[in-house]
């Protein structure tokens, strides 16, 4: 498609977004209306919602604008599973400036729809402006189906702490590409394109989990999250981590270790729980570590003791190679 967003106009551009979607069973109504309507037999709606700026949360030398619409779809999707609720529908807000190719935007529609695919949603409808900097903002729906939500406010002393899905591999796929290099691939992608575990978590409600989040700011800011709101200790064990050899090749040609990646680089998008001790995880599951009383030591601990280094993402703090 050749042409601008200006010279396409908002309703053109509208027409065709919309024109490259698919539905699910939940979409009553899709786009066109003044709203969507999307069914929610359990009468409860699990919301969430992102934003995602251009320099700040994805460049476009690094990333395609299919990469870009995968992963603003994967990030809110995650957090509607990571309360152990099945996603269902995905709103978008979008700020474009007007001489922006018009393959941009429908580029990260394919992409926000092949993710909602793999997810079980589809996206309902949203909004486009003109603005100076791509903006893209997405309000993700998901239906608890007769499950208590899992907050992270439910762990228990005693309970195991577990993990599916990767850690450390967004991280270390940053570090490649602030180098100027493109491989090793799968580092790369996991960057560009979060493969969130979706069925995890509904599965972790059914498995009674306790507390429960996606790990995106980095398994110690997270799991700091579920220690704060649950008044709790939570001890990681750092040989339980797995770190595969690629990871360790990449850390030692950057000068990092690449435990650092693993407990505090988000955006991987992996989620993270408490279970009672005496539940049978399945095999997807790996048991990190414990909740434990609290002390007088940090709310999360490595081995026993405080992580000193710095790491864990947080959007008002200085950016950084």
């Amino acid at each position: 498609m050749k042409g601008t967003v200006g010279e396409l106009g908002e309703f053109g551009l509208i027409r065709e977004l919309t024109s490259r979607l698919t539905t699910t069973p939940a979409v009553r109504l899709g786009p066109g209306d003044d709203a969507a309507v999307v069914s929610a037999p359990d009468r409860r709606v699990v919301a969430s919602t992102d934003i995602l700026i251009e320099g700040r949360h994805f460049r476009r030398d690094w990333s395609t604008a299919y990469d870009v619409g995968r992963k603003a779809a994967a990030q809110n999707l995650a957090d509607i599973a990571a309360m152990g609720a099945v996603p269902t529908a995905l709103l978008l807000g979008l700020v474009l400036p007007a001489d922006l190719p018009v393959t941009w935007p429908t580029e990260l529609m394919d992409g926000l729809r092949d993710e909602c695919q793999v997810a079980g949603a589809a996206v309902v409808g949203g909004d486009v402006v003109r603005g100076d900097t791509i903006t893209v903002s997405i309000t993700a729906l998901g239906d608890l189906r007769n499950h208590e939500p899992v907050t992270r406010a439910g762990a228990q002393p005693g309970d195991l702490v577990a993990v599916t899905g990767w850690l450390g591999w967004s991280a270390a796929g940053y570090a490649v590409l602030s180098r100027g290099f493109r491989s090793p691939r799968a580092f790369v992608e996991a960057h560009r394109r979060p493969e969130p575990p979706y069925h995890a978590g509904p599965a972790a409600a059914s498995l009674g989990a306790t507390a429960m989040c996606d790990v995106s700011d980095g398994l110690i800011a997270d799991l700091g999250h579920i220690a704060e709101a649950s008044k709790v200790r939570i001890d990681i064990r750092s040989g339980a981590l797995d770190i595969p050899t690629q990871m360790h090749d990449i850390g030692s040609a950057v000068g990092v270790d690449p435990l650092q990646w693993v407990l505090t680089g988000g955006e991987d998008h992996a989620i993270v729980a408490t279970f009672p001790p005496d539940v049978k995880l399945p095999a997807r599951w790996k048991v990190i570590g414990e909740v434990l009383n609290p002390s007088a030591l940090p709310q999360v601990t490595v081995d026993g003791a405080p992580w000193t280094r710095k790491g864990g993402w947080d959007h008002f703090a200085d950016m950084e190679d």
